[in-house]
């Protein structure tokens, strides 16, 4: 059941804006992925010249980090070009993949200057992570990729989603933290997306607290909603609106204000701290690095440091 809030929200300026630019995967995350994404899904009806127009717009109005995100964003035909394109905006981009296939013209544009990488991961198990992503030998691609970032300096994160009794999230984690990645973190999965277990519109009680705080998500047919994993709660159109009148309408402001704010002021969102990927569903991180913040329907939210 959807939380009513106890006082309207007050407009943050925008700083994080997600592009959602495409539906297609290489994995097939059946139980999970908040997107449905998938190796069938297309790209959406954004063309490359409406998501250069909604990087100016975003750039117009002092978004500081863009994050590509999909589906797989680096399957978009014009994904290296829009990266480029939002650098040269002076935007510190963020590329949430799967790291199952990177080329090595993606591998040059990750080391780029006020580029970081971030990505999922499940177990340490190759046949458990396997069974997670539906694609057989996800598990040591990105594994081994996950490594490469390292080796070549990329800023990485990781995320780690808890799915089910008994999965190997702690042995993942560490085993992440010995290949040398220091920005690993677990949450637990969200009823949205694949992950719903009813077909009613899911709660905004799986979200976080901090969506529409300073931040907004765009999906691959326009739509502007308060996060990737929000996007039950469509707020306007920007290819008929634009991004600032959709961010100044009354949707959005009423949307925003329906979403329970219950995250305590160590759980704001920043570019390093927002996990959403092609592969998992989770909230929003502590600016500390630590554990995930719980969802609006669990207030604590305890940062571990380790």
């Amino acid at each position: 059941m959807t939380i009513a809030p106890e006082t309207p929200a007050i407009p943050v300026p925008l700083t994080f804006l997600e592009l959602e630019i495409t539906g297609r995967c290489q994995l097939t995350c059946a139980s999970h992925c908040y997107a449905q994404a998938g190796p069938t899904k297309g790209h959406g009806t954004m063309t490359a010249e409406d998501w250069r127009r909604v990087i100016e717009e975003a750039a117009a109005l002092g978004v500081e980090t863009v994050q590509f995100i999909g589906g797989e964003a680096t399957m978009h035909p014009d994904f290296a070009d829009l990266v480029e394109y939002a650098l040269a905006s002076g935007r510190r981009v963020q590329v949430f993949s799967n790291l199952y296939r990177v080329s090595a013209r993606h591998w040059e544009l990750f080391e780029r200057p006020g580029l970081s990488l971030a990505t999922s991961y499940y177990s340490d198990d190759s046949d458990e992570h396997d069974e997670i992503t539906g694609r057989a030998g996800s598990h040591v691609w990105t594994r081994a990729n996950i490594a490469v970032a390292v080796e070549r300096g990329i800023r990485l994160k990781v995320g780690i989603i808890h799915m089910r009794e008994g999965q190997r999230v702690e042995q993942a984690r560490a085993e992440m933290r010995a290949l040398g990645v220091d920005r690993v973190h677990i949450d637990r999965v969200r009823e949205v997306g694949n992950a719903a277990r009813t077909a009613a519109i899911p709660s905004t009680s799986q979200l976080c607290g901090g969506c529409a705080d300073g931040k907004a998500a765009i999906l691959p047919d326009g739509t502007v909603a308060p996060c990737v994993l929000g996007r039950f709660l469509p707020a306007g159109n920007v290819k008929a609106a634009g991004l600032a009148a959709v961010l100044g309408g009354r949707q959005w402001a009423q949307i925003a204000a329906s979403i329970p704010r219950r995250h305590r002021a160590g759980c704001t969102p920043d570019e390093d701290s927002c996990m959403p990927s092609p592969g998992m569903v989770t909230a929003c991180n502590p600016d500390q690095d630590g554990e995930d913040c719980s969802p609006a329907e669990t207030p604590a939210c305890e940062p571990s440091y380790d």
